[in-house]
């Protein structure tokens, strides 16, 4: 399915936690795995620890749906291992990862709501 962009970001939803995860990693810029799981390791205070199998399947698995890309030439920063591969997100995991975003966001919604409705004795 595809509309005037590519493909409907929606047919992914509700994304896996680890997918969402990688995806919003890759939100701010080009990642390598490590980086990816220290990030994931402190955005969500330890809860959340993308082992090295987990990630690396991710990661091919994301790559073959076209939501991430891997960076083919980047300048290498003094100390900084050649070996390492680095991704990026597609424009279609952008707009994944903005959908998805936008899905939970709402439960979010319904969910207050719903506390609101609670605490009121509605």
């Amino acid at each position: 399915m595809k509309n005037n962009e590519g493909p409907v970001a929606e047919r992914f939803l509700p994304l896996k936690p680890n997918w969402f995860h990688v995806l919003l990693s890759l939100a701010d810029g080009e990642q390598h795995g490590y980086g990816i799981m220290q990030e994931v390791l402190e955005r969500t205070d330890g809860k959340v620890r993308l082992w090295p199998a987990t990630l690396y399947g991710t990661l091919e698995r994301l790559l073959d749906a076209g939501l991430i890309a891997e960076v083919k030439r980047r300048p290498l920063a003094d100390g900084e291992d050649a070996r390492r591969r680095y991704y990026r997100l597609s424009a279609l995991g952008r707009r994944v990862l903005d959908a998805e975003s936008s899905r939970l966001e709402d439960l979010v919604r319904v969910i207050r709501a719903k506390r609101r409705a609670a605490l009121s004795g509605a």
